[in-house]
């Protein structure tokens, strides 16, 4: 070894240091976000459609947990999950007033459906979801629900509440503890009432012998908000990145995005972030 390369030794080691450190800030950089979410929105394939064009616009990669959204909230509420998308405002409204969540922030929404056997047996059918949801308990037709804490799990707990029942307990109500695809499936398979999203519904496979029964009442409203967990709480919380998920989603190119999202030609969820 020369006099010269021995000198210059220690700065090819200062320079292959620093290489090594800038390749790992590089990977920490790029490293995915994490979102916990709903069944229904992974599910009804919206997430196939929406999170690729996110990382074009931005070059974030997102990585979704598809749970009930009680369960995704209780996520946020660990620090395990960047950025909640969710649909259910009182449990949103309560992890924000917490402090483990940002600013909550609509971003669309759908709506909730009764399904059950075409036949409908209980006589179903209809505009109104109490007096529908009345008919299957008084007919003790088989219902299957989430019982997943969910959102469509909370929506369908204030649905009977709304009809005068508490807690079902009639002997063909049964409780899955499952996703919202499990559940038609289930559905599908008893020829029971189910409760639905029509996300999910719409891109459901095994329809045959199902119908939606019930739709077009206005508490059926299924509105969805987004929120960063606060790095305030749980520092490892990838907050910068998450908020510039939250921006694009509700900004413009965003709302485009979840507007062009159809199957069968039928739109399945509707933008309306604010301004």
């Amino acid at each position: 070894m020369t006099a010269l390369s021995q000198f210059l030794k220690p700065f090819r080691v200062l320079a292959l240091s620093a290489i090594a450190q800038a390749a790992t800030v590089s990977i920490a950089q790029t490293a995915p976000i994490v979102m916990a979410s709903t069944t229904s929105t992974e599910q009804s394939g919206l997430f196939s459609h929406l999170l690729p064009a996110f990382k074009a616009a931005s070059g974030i990669e997102v990585k979704v947990v598809a749970v009930g959204t009680g369960q995704a909230i209780d996520m946020g509420r660990r620090g395990d999950a960047d950025v909640l998308f969710v649909h259910d405002q009182p449990a949103e409204e309560k992890v924000v007033a917490e402090g483990f969540a940002l600013k909550r922030h609509p971003v669309m929404y759908n709506d909730f459906v009764l399904v059950g056997p075409a036949a409908d047996p209980a006589g179903a059918r209809g505009r109104d979801i109490t007096e529908a949801l009345k008919k299957v308990s008084a007919g003790n037709a088989g219902f299957i629900s989430r019982g997943d804490k969910s959102g469509t799990h909370a929506a369908e707990l204030r649905y009977w509440k709304l009809a005068g029942t508490e807690a079902p307990t009639f002997a063909g109500y049964k409780a899955c503890g499952c996703g919202m695809g499990q559940a038609l499936n289930m559905a599908a398979s008893l020829g029971a009432y189910v409760m639905a999203d029509r996300g999910t519904w719409l891109s459901f496979k095994n329809q045959a012998g199902l119908a939606v029964l019930v739709e077009g009442d206005k508490r059926l409203f299924n509105q969805y908000g987004v929120l960063v967990v606060n790095p305030a709480k749980h520092p490892q919380a990838k907050a910068a990145e998450a908020q510039k998920f939250v921006d694009w989603v509700t900004s413009p190119a965003g709302q485009g995005v979840v507007a062009s999202y159809r199957i069968g030609g039928e739109q399945l969820f509707f933008p309306n972030a604010g301004p």
